[in-house]
C-alpha cells in the first residue's frame, strides 16, 4: 500500500486551480468506465433530501457537466451551471441545451452580484480547493439573505482512515483538525477536511448549519462486490441520517442557512 502523508495548503496564489478538468472528459472516464453508480445514487439521495422543492434562481456551483442537473431542473426556475472547465461546460450544453444556463469562472472570484441565489449546491468539489474559507466566503456572498446552500464535503476522519493511521499505514491524523493534502492522488492532491475545521469555516463566514448528513457511507469495492449497488443504496438510506452525528462517511453534506438580515 502507498503510504499516505499529509500537508497542510500552502500560501499559493487563491487564484491557483487545483484541478483543472479542461481538456478531460470526466464524464467518460471518472463516471461512465468506473462503477461508481452507488456512490452516483448516494449523492442523490442526499441533494433531494437537502434541496428546497422549489427554488427561484439557482446555480450549481462546479458542478462540471451537469451530472447532478436533473436533480434540480424540475425544481428551479432559473437554473445556472457555474464551472472553470470550458469542456465540462461544453458538454452540459450538448446535454441539456437551453434547459440550463452555463457560466465559466474562478471559484475565487465568482462572477455573480452579491445575493444572487435563492439556492445553490457544491458537490464533489471541496477536495480541489486550497483555501475553503475564501471559497465559503464567496457562496455566502451569492446567496441571497435566507437562502440554502447544499454543499458536500470530503471528510477526513472516517473509519478506514483511521485504520490507516493506527496501522501506520499512513501519516495522517484523521483527529487533528487541520486539512490533509493526499499529495499521492495525482501531481497536485486532494484536500479532505475534519468536519470541526469545515464546520467552523462556514460558521465564519455566517452560515447557520440546518442539517447534516452522512453519505457514501458504504463506498467500498469490496461491498459494491458482495451486496451490489441496489441493496448498498437500501442501507444508504437509513445511514445518511442515523450516521450524521459521528459524521463517518468519505462524503459529508450540508444545509446551510443565510440569515435574513
Amino acid at each position: 500500500m502507498t503510504k499516505e502523508t499529509a500537508k497542510s495548503p500552502s500560501n499559493s496564489s487563491k487564484s491557483d486551480i487545483v484541478a483543472d478538468y479542461n481538456g478531460y472528459d470526466y464524464k467518460k472516464i471518472f463516471w461512465e468506465d468506473a462503477d461508481r453508480k452507488y456512490e452516483d445514487s448516494a449523492d442523490r439521495l442526499a441533494i433531494r433530501r437537502l434541496l428546497p422543492e422549489s427554488i427561484n434562481d439557482f446555480v450549481d456551483i462546479a458542478g462540471g457537466y451537469g451530472r447532478l442537473a436533473d436533480e434540480y431542473l424540475s425544481r428551479a426556475k432559473s437554473p445556472v451551471l457555474f464551472d472553470y472547465s470550458k469542456t465540462e461546460l461544453q458538454q452540459a450544453k450538448e446535454l441539456y441545451g437551453d434547459k440550463l444556463k452555463t457560466q465559466a469562472g474562478d471559484i475565487y472570484k465568482i462572477p455573480f452580484s452579491d445575493s444572487s441565489f435563492d439556492a445553490l449546491m457544491m458537490v464533489r468539489a471541496t477536495h480541489h480547493f486550497k483555501d475553503m474559507q475564501a471559497v465559503s466566503n464567496e457562496l455566502y456572498r451569492i446567496l441571497k439573505p435566507g437562502g440554502v446552500a447544499v454543499i458536500e464535503v470530503a471528510n477526513k476522519k472516517t473509519l478506514p482512515k483511521m485504520f490507516r493511521y493506527w496501522f501506520k499505514k499512513s501519516d495522517i491524523n484523521p483527529f487533528s483538525l487541520e486539512p490533509a493534502h493526499l499529495k499521492n492522488l495525482n501531481s497536485d492532491g486532494f484536500y479532505n477536511y475534519h468536519p470541526k475545521y469545515i464546520e467552523n469555516i462556514f460558521k465564519n463566514s455566517g452560515f447557520q448549519i440546518d442539517q447534516v448528513l452522512s453519505v457514501s457511507n458504504f463506498r467500498s469495492a469490496k461491498l459494491k462486490k458482495l451486496l451490489g449497488t441496489k441493496n448498498l443504496i437500501r442501507m444508504e438510506k437509513s445511514a445518511q441520517k442515523l450516521l450524521a452525528p459521528v459524521r463517518f462517511a468519505p462524503s459529508i453534506y450540508y444545509r446551510l442557512v443565510k440569515p435574513r438580515q
